[in-house]
């Protein structure tokens, strides 16, 4: 009885919750949500599934579990020197950003984790990344909460789109490239009717070879400069 107590207790010390949502987040990398079950986790681990309820009491605990881990790394932001906080803010965004295309599954579980459990760790996470560089620009302190979800939903939405725009080109048939697709895209615009829409044909050629990256960034540096500008952002009522 006392050697099978002290097996157990090596086994529940050598699987950690740490080591269950690293393992859960390669699960999802690989096949969805759907793909995340407690007996599929259990067989990556070598484990059964009673060692990882232990640890995790179900699958939405450990969905909001792995979308933490992942967003905690994306924010985290090496210091380089005396950088500026908007230097800061770009850099976490692109982290944000990178991380939402690496992970197809993450969108959708930001925008459940958001919306429906606000008090759990990511929203406070990613608020306080961007809310503490947003005072930093000298912002007064009845502007940091509507100058930092105008930032935030931004950088959501716009990675968001990115992500499944990305998810798309995947669906596309073999051997198609972003050029190629971009290029047919940009073509389209160009032969739309001039009178109805004047805007989209102009703008068509630039579509065939911008950066996601760059085009990411100019719209944070958008969202910065209003706040500057305004000094003090105002909520329309």
């Amino acid at each position: 009885m006392t050697t099978r107590t002290r097996r157990s207790q090596r086994r529940t010390e050598a699987l950690s919750r740490e080591r269950i949502i690293e393992a859960a987040v390669e699960l999802l990398d690989a096949s969805g949500e759907r793909g995340l079950t407690f007996r599929a986790l259990a067989e990556r681990l070598a484990t059964g599934p009673g060692a990882i309820y232990w640890h995790v009491a179900n699958k939405d605990e450990l969905l909001a579990a792995a979308t933490d881990s992942v967003v905690a790394a994306a924010l985290v932001v090496e210091p380089v020197g005396d950088r500026a906080p908007r230097a800061e803010i770009r850099a976490v965004a692109l982290g944000l950003f990178d991380a939402i295309e690496e992970h197809p599954w993450l969108a959708p579980q930001l925008s459940t984790q958001l919306s429906r459990s606000p008090w759990g760790a990511v929203a406070p996470r990613i608020f306080e990344s961007f809310g503490r560089r947003v005072g930093a620009l000298g912002v007064p302190e009845e502007g940091w909460f509507p100058a930092t979800s105008v930032l935030v939903h931004y950088v959501l939405g716009a990675a968001g789109q990115n992500a499944a725009n990305a998810e798309s080109a995947r669906a596309l048939p073999p051997g198609t490239d972003r050029t190629e697709f971009l290029d047919s895209v940009s073509r389209a615009w160009e032969e739309l009717d001039p009178d109805a829409y004047p805007f989209t044909r102009a703008v068509a050629g630039r579509l065939r070879d911008h950066d996601d990256h760059e085009q990411f960034l100019a719209g944070v540096d958008l969202v910065l400069t209003g706040i500057a500008a305004s000094g003090r952002p105002q909520i329309v009522r």
